[in-house]
């Protein structure tokens, strides 16, 4: 279903952002910080809350579903990883809880993008601590 990498470089996998991995290794699905107590989303995962302030928050799984707000096409690869899957674009997907994410996009050719399209998540399970984020046309 997704391609081979050999060679590609894995998300880290300490702090808060090995969290965000490791949950959506283990569960195949995107989690998301949630304020405990103004229950406010956010991403990329912190410590506070930048709404109230609290130090309370659970990971809590998103819908899956956003829309593109931006992209980038990139036609030359820096990382020798992707080179066989040139051009490919990079995503801003506005979640519908509101949190903006970063991932690649499955699908559809980048010429083929607008803003505002309608996607959904699809996690790339890549070891038990890291995942890779993906959006495909909903």
């Amino acid at each position: 279903m997704f391609p081979e990498r050999p060679g590609r470089v894995l998300p880290s996998a300490l702090g808060l952002n090995g969290e965000f991995y490791a949950r959506a290794s283990a569960t195949g699905r995107l989690h998301l910080q949630q304020c405990f107590d103004c229950s406010a989303w956010r991403h990329p995962p912190r410590f506070r809350c930048a709404r109230c302030g609290s130090s309370a928050w659970t990971w809590e799984p998103t819908s899956g579903h956003g829309r593109v707000f931006t992209w980038t096409v990139t036609h030359r690869p820096i990382d020798p990883a992707f080179s066989g899957e040139l051009p490919y674009a990079v995503l801003v997907v506005e979640l519908d809880e509101g949190p903006r994410v970063v991932g690649n996009l499955l699908g559809i050719e980048p010429a083929a993008l607008s803003l505002d399209l309608a996607v959904i998540v699809e996690i790339e399970v890549v070891s038990p601590t890291a995942a890779f984020v993906h959006f495909r046309p909903a």
